[in-house]
């Protein structure tokens, strides 16, 4: 019995030491002012409630521990409503979503005014900052751990500023040996 119970635990402990991590989430206003101390990139996540692919994001890749050690290493990582009602200074801009429906909190609403700034077309979509806080790319669609972690570290390591063409990117992905466990 004794045994049982602990390759249980043993079970328990691996799923959670994998799974079980945080990132430090931010608002994109806090990312923008930590950058002027210390520059780093920002990852954004732009969700929506009603969203399936942003629960499997945040569940299987933001949980992920390799995910979340890196983005809180590396990035500002930033959580932004889509469809939300927030007021967001960027640019010198003012940004909000003036047809936000409270009824429709947790189903498809109006696009918030930035998501529309940012060109967001597809939930989720991961935003990246280069360390100005200006946009280096938007990332549609779920990714794995080991797909995110090939945009976490060529946008960390700035290789994407030499990729000018789909050939480079081709053999930059390629050559990319993930590390990340899914």
């Amino acid at each position: 019995m004794k045994k049982i119970l602990f390759i249980l635990f043993l079970a328990v402990f691996t799923t959670v030491n994998t799974y079980a991590q945080e990132i430090n989430w931010v608002t994109f206003q806090e990312a923008l002012e930590l950058q002027k101390k210390t520059p780093k990139k920002i990852m954004m996540d732009v969700y929506t409630n009603w969203c399936g692919p942003c629960k499997m994001l945040d569940r299987n890749t933001f949980q992920n521990k390799d995910v979340a050690n890196y983005v809180n290493e590396y990035y500002y990582a930033v959580k932004f409503n889509g469809e939300g009602n927030d007021v967001v200074s960027y640019k010198e801009k003012s940004f909000t979503n003036p047809r936000y429906n409270p009824a429709n909190a947790n189903r498809r609403n109006s696009a918030h005014q930035l998501a529309g700034y940012l060109q967001i077309s597809a939930y989720p979509t991961i935003v990246f900052f280069d360390n100005k806080g200006e946009v280096i790319a938007p990332i549609r669609g779920y990714q794995t751990p080991p797909q995110l972690e090939l945009y976490l570290k060529m946008f960390k390591d700035d290789m994407h500023i030499e990729m000018n063409t789909q050939d480079k990117f081709n053999a930059y992905y390629k050559a990319f040996k993930a590390e990340f466990k899914s």
